[in-house]
């Protein structure tokens, strides 16, 4: 049995994943072999020796602490794609928010209360005041088109008659295809920067991104553009966002990530980062990220992990050692030597690697014994080894 551990409310569509006779899943267990979880904070928490995976049902992992996992040898799984649709969809009605002041109507409109037979005249008197652009014709921009921003990017095109041009240096084959052809793809994000009339971003938060719709930035845009960000507060410098909207070189700005600074501020949007709260988006991450937790104990497959590459693998049909290591030379020599000294032949084998860690993977017709196991376990450079056998 392996025993599964949630840090948060997980839908209970893990178990159609997860088999009762296969798993043990609770919030209380002690020594899981994994976790599932969703925002729980968890750079305090310390890990048992036995933890192997960490799933997290959704596509931010700042909650999580990598470096500690890669140490340990806990590999770390997210969803990415899995929430798109419910974002995207949220990203469709912030654009309709930032180009029509709806938000700021619909404020003003509350204030009537209490005018009684006169708010029907009021509301006619006040209208004007809220008025706002159709999208048709428009030029949106799109920077980052992976999941979320394809979906975005053919919404607006085949939607809402919108123009749409995109920038994505590092695009996915199946992103790419999904595309429509109306879509203008930039050599630059300058490019986009210069041509868009509403801007929606959708890049990954790191140290390369963070901060980086900043004045400069902001100067590269066409005067009254607008600024949708859906994927990280932290990828805007708040003050610089601010001054353009007050110096009217920006028309709009849309967040779901709201902070002090951002509330109640003219030409500001706030949502409560509700990109993914929606129950189809909520069954999807807990669904991905109990069947990768899943391939991973069961046979070694490790498929959307943020700190190891990714292993294809089905069931074994022979035996099967994983060995996690550090992604430094003579590894594959040392694992190999390990396997020899037990007369054991490699039948099959598989390295990969993703920046300071790697994985290989080999397929033979028995098992080493414990002690070849311990031994190659405590070689430096190695993090853990597991064993599988044949189905």
């Amino acid at each position: 049995m392996f025993k599964i551990q949630t840090l948060n409310a997980i839908s209970d569509i893990i178990h159609t994943q997860l088999s009762a006779d296969t798993y043990t899943v609770s919030k209380e267990e002690p020594v899981p072999d994994a976790i599932l979880v969703r925002s729980a904070a968890m750079h305090d928490m310390q890990f048992n020796k036995e933890l192997l995976a960490i799933g997290r049902a959704g596509a931010g992992v700042n909650n999580i602490p990598l470096d500690r996992c890669s140490k340990e040898g806990i590999v770390v799984f997210n969803t990415p794609g899995a929430n798109a649709n419910a974002v995207a969809e949220l990203v469709v009605a912030g654009l309709m928010l930032s180009g029509r002041n709806i938000a700021g109507g619909i404020d003003w409109a509350k204030t009537l209360k209490g005018q009684g037979d006169q708010v029907g005249k009021l509301v006619e008197k006040g209208k004007s005041q809220f008025v706002g652009p159709e999208m048709r014709g428009k030029t949106l921009g799109v920077i980052g088109l992976g999941a979320i921003g394809a979906i975005v990017a053919n919404a607006a095109s085949r939607g809402l008659g919108m123009k749409v041009i995109g920038y994505d240096p590092f695009i996915s084959v199946e992103s790419a295809w999904s595309l429509s052809t109306t879509i203008h793809r930039a050599a630059s994000a300058d490019e986009v920067l210069a041509a868009a009339d509403y801007i929606t971003f959708h890049v990954p938060l790191n140290d390369s991104t963070r901060g980086s719709i900043n004045a400069d930035m902001i100067a590269k845009m066409k005067d009254g553009a607008g600024i949708l960000n859906f994927s990280r507060g932290e990828l805007a410098d708040t003050a610089a966002v601010l001054e353009a909207l007050q110096s009217g070189k920006l028309s709009s700005y849309v967040t779901d990530f709201p902070s002090d600074d951002l509330l109640c501020q003219d030409k500001v949007v706030c949502i409560p980062h509700l990109g993914a709260s929606t129950p189809e988006s909520e069954e999807n991450c807990a669904s991905m990220a109990a069947a990768e937790i899943r391939d991973y104990l069961e046979f070694g497959a490790i498929h959307n992990s943020v700190n190891f590459p990714e292993v294809q693998l089905t069931p074994p049909e022979a035996a099967r050692v994983l060995v996690l290591h550090e992604n430094i030379p003579n590894m594959i020599s040392t694992i190999t030597s390990a396997a020899a000294q037990e007369g054991i032949n490699i039948e099959n084998m598989i390295n990969k690697s993703k920046k300071e860690n790697a994985v290989t993977v080999m397929e033979m017709a028995e098992l080493p014994s414990q002690e070849a196991m311990n031994y190659l376990a405590q070689l430096p450079g190695i993090i853990r080894v597991r064993a599988f056998a044949a189905n």
